[in-house]
């Protein structure tokens, strides 16, 4: 079919919007914990929240897609976020936060299913690798945005700045919850993006048989096949490495070190996902020139150890190293991923179905760092994660892909350099 270079950049634009809906939490921990006089159990329950509904509505949201087709589905999430973020704020309650994230986590979730197809579809199959590329930077673009958006209104709210937008968010949020205005702009952004769906037309995906979601009981069967168990592991084990990073970052900053979450928490969280950026398109590089589950091996063990030194070291290694985790986790949910669809012959659409539940790691991984750091303190909570990324790491060991990633070894590089200045 003929390319629609406008559906692609729509796409684009949602995987922004997922982004920056999504990656605002680990920011914000410090002022909720402040703000509802939480414990580190009770802030977990946040995120447990938002990435629990991944695990309950990704096989739903394929089996939506293939009755309803992607529009109706990706109009119902927006709707959904929207009404989320403004139902929270409204009644800015700690009980209604949690009905509002998973309510918005939902909508995320039927995203994420509804897109992927589209993209291939609207870009064309010979342009999907790129074009998944980009949307990974432009979804990486907002994550860095999204805490310096925090950063700017609450710390001008506080200035008694006196522009429209400040003076009129400050009027709809209380005094000592002023972070609940980015809720305000969350519902805004999920309504325009209603509105700029409904009028946008949208091709038809034909998915191949391969690439469906399978019905209920292909999905039965899959969940009896170990290796479909173990990556499923693996993306769980990434998405609460990652979140586990990102969401208590912050807060270990303040708490061990002092530093002002407004200020120097949100830039750290920021730059960790703008150096996960950089770091995806580093390992764009390194998948032509080595093998993929080497790459993940080296990797995994460079970030135990930074992981491992910024936990138990100063004030500036733990400031400086907690954010470059960012860059050395950035291949590992690409690699994981085309590792586990590499590893099976046939019925791959259900297969992701089934590695985008294990975003739910994202939640459960939090409710442990939370209840140990009750119990023993926040870095031993975070500790937590250096056994998240040893299980990724035994992937790049144990895994046996049926297709491994196309590469150049560096000594046929060599090999052809020196060939070339012969002649």
């Amino acid at each position: 079919m003929k390319r629609n270079y406008f559906v692609v950049g729509l796409v684009v634009l949602i995987f922004f919007v997922i982004s920056f809906l999504t990656n605002i939490l680990g920011p914000l921990g410090p002022e909720i914990i402040k703000g509802y006089d939480l414990s580190l159990t009770m802030a977990a329950f946040l995120p447990f929240a938002f990435f629990i509904a991944y695990g309950v509505m990704s096989i739903p949201a394929g089996v939506l897609v293939e009755k309803y087709k992607e529009k109706a589905v990706m109009v119902a999430a927006f709707v959904l976020a929207s009404l989320g973020a403004f139902i929270f704020a409204l009644f800015p309650y700690f009980p209604v936060y949690t009905v509002s994230l998973f309510m918005i986590g939902t909508g995320m979730a039927m995203l994420q299913v509804s897109i992927n197809p589209l993209l291939r579809v609207a870009g064309g199959e010979e342009n999907f690798a790129f074009n998944s590329v980009l949307a990974q930077l432009f979804f990486g673009g907002a994550s860095y945005v999204a805490p310096l958006v925090y950063s700017y209104i609450v710390l001008n709210m506080r200035n008694g700045a006196d522009d429209f937008l400040i003076v009129t968010l400050k009027s709809l949020v209380p005094e000592n919850l002023q972070w609940v205005s980015l809720y305000w702009v969350f519902g805004v952004v999920s309504a325009v993006m209603v509105v700029v769906i409904v009028f946008f037309r949208l091709p038809k995906v034909e998915l191949a048989e391969g690439e469906k979601s399978g019905s209920w009981e292909d999905n039965k069967k899959l969940f009896k096949n170990k290796t479909v168990i173990a990556y499923f592991f693996g993306i769980f084990a990434y998405v609460g490495t990652e979140q586990g990073i990102s969401y208590w970052m912050s807060q270990f900053l303040y708490e061990y070190h002092g530093f002002n979450p407004e200020t120097s928490g949100a830039s750290a969280v920021s730059y960790f996902w703008l150096l996960m950026l950089f770091g995806c398109l580093l390992g764009l590089l390194l998948l032509k020139l080595w093998d993929s589950r080497k790459i993940l091996v080296s990797f995994s063990v460079v970030s135990i150890f930074l992981l491992f030194i910024s936990l138990v070291g100063s004030a500036d290694m733990a400031l400086y190293g907690l954010p470059t985790l960012g860059f050395t986790i950035s291949i590992m949910w690409s690699v994981i991923f085309s590792l586990g669809l590499n590893s099976l012959d046939k019925h791959h659409g259900a297969f992701s179905g089934i590695l985008c539940t294990g975003i739910m790691g994202g939640a459960v991984v939090q409710l442990v760092v939370g209840g140990l750091g009750d119990l023993f303190g926040l870095r031993f909570g975070m500790m937590f994660v250096l056994v998240t990324l040893s299980y990724i790491l035994s992937i790049g060991i144990w895994s046996k892909p049926l297709v491994n990633n196309d590469f150049i070894l560096m000594k046929d590089i060599l090999k052809k350099i020196r060939v070339y200045k012969e002649n």
